[in-house]
């Protein structure tokens, strides 16, 4: 055979394609072209042109290869066909979607492609390749955006070398190097959802991490919006043309006390840091902070003091692991962990109820919260940290704080010794998921708040208690039932509304209780005050619109009863009330605590009038006989006879407790009108309205009252919440007659550097319970003076003369 030497040999024998720009590309191929043309010309037929030894063949073709494999011919027995040079898998002959030995793709058989496209079957023409061309630019766009959440994984391929994102190949090159063609084993299929569409949730996720990758230069985000807003005037200073308005009377305290400059905001990214100052925990007025491109591999505690953080960046950094203390920004938005070493994250992100992204791409996380993000998106994984998270160790108990009061006049009997506890329960009805979205479902369930509100008062065990928002049913049904086990009995009204309802839908309205140890106290007298009724009635809310537009709406009340001391026959006013919550309204919150004052004090002329009490002798059960009754040479216990009644004069003269949830802080108009007797007819809180006399000429009440905490200056708070938190319960007391001996103290203080807000697994609501032990003070009577008879007659006689 003339032709044996160049039989099956490839046309133009083995060429390889140098790394050449598309425009040196684009130049060869119509050289190319033109040569075709020309050869067209000058070779009409095809033509064999035999090869001489030592001379070079003229169309370039090489001698024959006894390794050229033959359709006609089967292969040497201890050679397999796949492993020549001209096998399917010589290096000339592959594609290079997945190169060996760590060779180097796209260098050889095949046209050179940008990085992230995928190579045809066969070498086409120059006029098939710009059509090619094109369709491959639209493919890798697809392919970056598909092959992207496994970018960062090298679980399968990570000793692979070579320049796709993934090592799954592409369609068209599958269809040839199916799984069995791979010399190392590895499937073209690596994971089963490589050809299932990415949510919304992911998308979003490499979105916003490419955007973080590139903001990689000292100060970025500083820089892009000082960018943005070249030649744009700020507007720290719009609102001075209202400087003198009279609609913002205490604007200037407000702008210094929420705004003390104009930037609120610090960008630390790109500066290679290693570690932060504590001063930076200072700005606790920060809104945004970047730390990212930087070397930090931890973050400090100290981080959850700046509580009014919505923007944290902490991308590309080395950081293995985020403090729980991460739980405390409850306003955080954005959260970036970008391109970091974190393999879990802390239950206490499940605090975090306001986030909307958190970015957590190109970190090795746990395949449960990963899993969990890429599906649902950030607010399933956050809601999944806060139903997972275990109970945490309970806090230390709050102290009992020891006023030593001796000395002053106090008295020494213990049976003029009393504790007073007041609690706003949280009504099963206001503990929501909207409202509360920090506190896991669990921590929110009725059953176990109110077990623990049981259990609370009943270690405390107070002589009277006060609480705030019961519902019927929870009084009726749990409370009164449960604490009359422990010798109390109760006194409750419902909230007005409650009056027009039917039976089952009355059961949900809250309403407050007063208990009181049934072995100490004796019930003389209650009653019940419904602020706005009240107001209505008064003679001069005629003409008055903001008493039926503002105050008659709201339906809070107060409970009022009157109690005796069964031994000491000493009679007490307990006063337990709820005002209205909303801070626009202070204004209402105000007028209602002067109503109540003015009914309390009414209330007090007619208790001044009740006869004394007969019969004090408490009911007692029956006691089982033990060893000491059947001994004979045993004495009785010494009965203790109950002193009688106190007679009052005045209304002033009854020893006074007003307890309960007033909604306003030591500052407020309310606080200073219970403190000092009296409020000035043109408040601030009062904001020009018009309600009567109580407008007109001023609010006043008889009783010397003080705050029982005001001994040791206030709780640091009473209403514990990620967006309040402050003091606005009270124990008043009248200082003339009573004195405080006890508080109850605060709660511990690392406890709370953990948690953002109540109610939780400890604390069933989201107030604090306040106790306070009172002595009644000896009174002060007239000095009588001794008659002597006529022996000092005769010594005044001596005087004069």
């Amino acid at each position: 055979m003339a032709d044996g030497p160049y039989r099956f040999q490839p046309g133009a024998g083995q060429f390889y394609f140098q790394n050449q720009t598309q425009q040196q590309q684009q130049t060869q191929q119509q050289q190319t072209q033109q040569q075709h043309q020309q050869a067209s010309h000058h070779h009409q037929a095809h033509q064999r042109h035999l090869v001489r030894n030592g001379t070079s063949s003229p169309t370039g073709r090489l001698k024959f290869n006894p390794d050229t494999p033959s359709p006609s011919r089967s292969p040497p027995i201890n050679q397999s066909p796949g492993v020549t040079s001209f096998g399917m898998y010589s290096q000339g002959h592959q594609g290079q979607p997945v190169m060996l030995n760590g060779a180097q793709g796209h260098q050889r058989f095949g046209m050179p492609m940008q990085k992230f496209q995928h190579p045809g079957q066969h070498p086409q023409h120059p006029q098939q390749q710009s059509q090619q061309q094109q369709q491959q630019q639209q493919q890798q766009q697809q392919q970056q955006q598909h092959h992207a959440p496994h970018s960062q994984s090298n679980s399968v391929l990570s000793h692979q070398q070579h320049s796709y994102s993934v090592g799954a190949l592409s369609n068209a090159a599958a269809q040839h190097f199916t799984p069995s063609h791979l010399q190392n084993g590895a499937s073209a299929n690596i994971e089963d959802d490589v050809d299932e569409p990415m949510n919304e949730h992911w998308q979003q996720q490499l979105q916003l991490a490419a955007e973080s990758r590139q903001a990689n230069s000292p100060h970025y985000y500083a820089r892009s919006v000082a960018q943005q807003t070249k030649g744009i005037q700020l507007s720290s200073h719009q609102n001075d043309s209202n400087e003198n308005g009279t609609e913002e009377r205490n604007r200037a305290v407000a702008v210094k006390e929420t705004r003390r400059q104009d930037w609120m905001a610090i960008d630390f990214g790109g500066q290679g840091l290693r570690a932060l100052s504590d001063g930076l925990f200072h700005y606790a007025f920060l809104d945004k902070l970047y730390l990212n491109h930087n070397k930090l591999k931890t973050l400090p505690r100290k981080i959850g003091q700046l509580k009014n953080l919505t923007h944290l960046d902490v991308s590309s950094n080395e950081l293995t692991e985020i403090p729980e203390e991460i739980g405390m920004l409850t306003n955080l938005k954005r959260f970036l962990l970008f391109d970091n070493n974190l393999q879990t994250l802390p239950f206490e992100m499940g605090y975090l109820c306001e986030l909307e992204t958190l970015g957590v791409e190109g970190n090795p996380l746990n395949d449960v919260l990963k899993s969990r993000i890429m599906q649902e998106g950030t607010k399933a994984l956050i809601k999944y940290l806060k139903e997972e998270t275990p109970v945490p160790m309970p806090p230390s108990d709050r102290d009992w704080v020891v006023l030593d009061e001796s000395g002053r006049g106090s008295s020494k009997n213990p049976h003029d010794k009393f504790t007073v506890l007041t609690y706003n329960t949280l009504c099963d009805r206001y503990a929501t998921h909207q409202q509360y979205g920090y506190a896991p479902s669990k921590a929110l369930a009725w059953e176990l708040r109110r077990d623990l509100l049981l259990s609370e008062i009943r270690g405390q065990d107070a002589d009277i208690v006060c609480l705030q928002e019961v519902d019927q049913g929870s009084y009726h049904g749990f409370f009164r039932e449960q604490l009359a086990y422990n010798d109390y009995k109760g006194v409750y009204w419902p909230k007005g509304r409650a009056q027009g309802m039917n039976e089952e839908e009355a059961k949900v309205v809250d309403g407050c209780a007063t208990f009181f140890k049934g072995s100490k106290f004796i019930l003389l007298e209650k009653a019940m005050i419904h602020f706005g009724q009240t107001a209505v009635r008064r003679p001069d809310a005629k003409g008055q619109d903001d008493i039926y537009n503002r105050l008659w709406q709201k339906d809070n009340i107060a409970v009022v009863v009157y109690l005796e001391n069964r031994m000491s026959g000493e009679r007490i006013i307990v006063v337990n009330a709820h005002i209205y919550w909303d801070p626009a309204y202070k204004d209402v919150k105000l007028v209602q605590s002067a109503i109540m004052m003015e009914e309390v004090t009414q209330l007090a002329e007619k208790f001044i009038k009740i006869p004394a009490c007969t019969d004090k002798t408490a009911f007692r059960f029956s006691e089982p006989e033990d060893e000491t009754n059947n001994n004979e040479n045993a004495s009785p216990p010494t009965p203790v006879e109950p002193s009688p009644s106190v007679e009052y004069s005045s209304p002033s003269q009854i020893p006074t407790l007003v307890c309960g949830d007033f909604n306003s802080r030591p500052s407020s108009a309310v606080y200073n009108l219970l403190a000092h007797g009296r409020l000035e007819e043109e408040h601030p809180d009062l904001r020009n309205r018009l309600y009567g006399n109580l407008t007109r000429q001023g609010m006043t009440h008889p009783f010397t009252l003080k705050s029982a905490y005001s001994a040791i200056g206030e709780l640091s708070f009473t209403n514990y919440t990620p967006g309040f938190t402050d003091v606005i319960d009270y124990i008043w007391y009248s200082s003339n007659l009573l004195q405080v001996t006890g508080l109850l103290g605060e709660v511990d203080k690392e406890y709370l550097q953990r948690v953002p807000g109540f109610p939780n697994y400890h604390f069933p609501s989201d107030h604090l319970a306040l106790m306070a032990e009172f002595s009644v003070k000896n009174k002060k009577g007239k000095v009588v003076e001794v008659d002597f008879g006529p022996q000092r007659e005769r010594d005044k006689d001596r005087s004069r003369g």
